[in-house]
């Protein structure tokens, strides 16, 4: 599973990252949807004053979440494309009328059938893939009815994140689907199309949680993602992911990523998860490390990363306090 980008060979041509999100999307605490206006806080880690109003509509809202996210850590904001929102309203129906868990593939035959991968429902909806072009899709599904916790679940479970802040993309569109059960999906499609987004300055990273975040969750379901991210069997709480994202098809070297609690003496024992398909020859361009217990609340964690980005040395220090 990876984000790749390559010259287009005719219309054709696009390259496409696949995640899969069951349940509830990977959050840990409490599942409950939080209430918002434009004056009140929703309770998220690091949320500002620039944090988006809740419209109660799931596709913008989780829309806008992701593009806040991303301004918060530097990134480019993705520009709305409403023929995107096509593509992905469609998958979120697909998904509603057949009953499904979330999927990045439609069956030709079933109800709603719109095109069998992400690329094909996009040409089907009316987007003309041109030049270099890259394609990503996450999807959420849920009983909550808040698009911005569906979104921020997305962004806790780490291999969607890889997707959600990769720094070239420059579209996006969402729709979302809620069951008579009041069970909704959420699904949004990222692209950059005819050349790709400017991404990050070279040989730099951005981090989340970002330097200085608070009130971070301290804890993972990874059970919810999907793959689960965790190898070890029996595993389901650990800690909150941490992360550093450098440009797609920019490789990052990781010599040394640790944590540990302010003040402790030893770094807390990690798993380590890259964004890589070292099947398919892709390169590392996004890595994470994932403790491998729930982490103390109200507590701050310095975080260390040594490495190199695109063959320049590179170090990190930043920190983040739990709530």
């Amino acid at each position: 599973m990876h984000i790749a980008a390559h010259r287009a060979k005719g219309l054709l041509a696009a390259a496409i990252a696949a995640w899969a999100l069951v349940a509830c999307g990977g959050g840990g605490g409490n599942g409950s949807a939080p209430s918002a206006t434009a004056s009140q806080s929703t309770g998220f880690a690091g949320q500002d004053s620039s944090a988006p109003a809740m419209t109660g509509d799931v596709a913008i809202d989780g829309r806008n979440w992701i593009n806040y996210r991303r301004g918060q850590i530097g990134l480019s904001t993705l520009t709305h494309n409403a023929i995107i929102d096509v593509a992905a309203q469609g998958h979120s129906d697909y998904q509603r009328l057949n009953n499904i868990s979330p999927t990045h593939t439609q069956d030709r035959g079933k109800q709603g059938f719109t095109g069998v991968t992400v690329a094909d429902r996009m040409r089907a909806a009316g987007y003309v893939f041109s030049g270099s072009n890259i394609i990503g899709e996450v999807i959420a599904a849920s009983t909550s009815q808040s698009g911005f916790s569906m979104a921020e679940d997305l962004i806790t479970a780490i291999y969607h994140r890889f997707v959600i802040f990769e720094p070239m993309f420059k579209e996006i569109g969402s729709g979302s689907a809620k069951t008579s059960a009041n069970y909704a999906y959420f699904t949004a499609d990222l692209a950059a199309n005819n050349g790709l987004g400017p991404g990050l300055p070279p040989a730099t990273l951005t981090v989340w949680p970002f330097n200085g975040q608070g009130q971070v969750q301290p804890n993972f379901l990874s059970d919810y993602e999907e793959p689960d991210p965790v190898p070890d069997a029996g595993v389901n709480e650990v800690g909150y992911p941490i992360s550093v994202h450098a440009n797609l098809n920019v490789p990052v070297v990781v010599q040394s990523f640790t944590v540990r609690a302010r003040g402790a003496s030893t770094d807390l024992p990690t798993y380590q998860v890259n964004n890589k398909d070292a099947a398919a020859g892709h390169l590392l361009t996004a890595a994470a490390i994932i403790p491998k217990t729930a982490l103390a609340g109200g507590t701050t964690y310095d975080v260390t990363f040594s490495g190199t980005v695109n063959g320049t040395a590179t170090s990190k220090t930043w920190s983040f306090t739990t709530r």
